[in-house]
């Protein structure tokens, strides 16, 4: 059996209850917060501008690789995780252990594709309730997100300006 094989032989069934309890959750927040905007009388956005969309998903970007690859957060995915390794740029790289909810919860923080499908929930619902606070917060993130881009060019212009 080569390498790659053994690894995916030796993983567990996925943790589908814990995936069923988390996506509860979310929806379980989302339901409470539409609730709670109706209650209050949070008038939803006529539209959504389409700058709108890209500074919300430019957070949601960032706040996703911040939760499950910063080394700062380690300690919000130590107790669902481990450490497998190190990334570009000094990002790290964990994976989920455990079983049952733990794991479930392992694999949400630890792929940035799944937390920013979170991040991006928790900005439409602060998008709904105060606009201009979450272009705000957008923005912040928006500016980390061309940051980082910025590094990675000229990090790439020093590699290529050396041999």
């Amino acid at each position: 059996m080569t390498t790659d094989a053994a690894r995916y032989a030796d993983r567990s069934e996925p943790p589908l209850g814990g995936y069923a309890a988390l996506a509860s959750v979310f929806v379980a927040g989302t339901g409470t917060f539409a609730l709670l905007a109706r209650r209050r009388g949070v008038r939803l956005p006529q539209d959504v501008p389409p700058w709108d969309v890209l500074l919300m998903g430019a957070a949601a970007y960032k706040a996703s690789r911040l939760v499950t690859r910063d080394k700062i957060t380690s300690f919000l995915r130590a107790p669902f995780t481990r450490r497998a390794d190190e990334g570009e740029a000094s990002e790290v790289l964990d994976e989920p252990r455990g079983s049952g909810l733990r794991r479930a919860v392992g694999d949400l923080i630890s792929c940035p594709f799944c937390t920013a499908a979170w991040a991006a929930g928790a900005l439409v619902c602060s998008y709904a309730a105060s606009p201009r606070l979450t272009r705000l917060v957008g923005a912040g993130f928006g500016a980390l997100t061309v940051a980082d881009w910025l590094q990675y060019a000229w990090t790439a212009t020093q590699r290529t300006a050396e041999g």
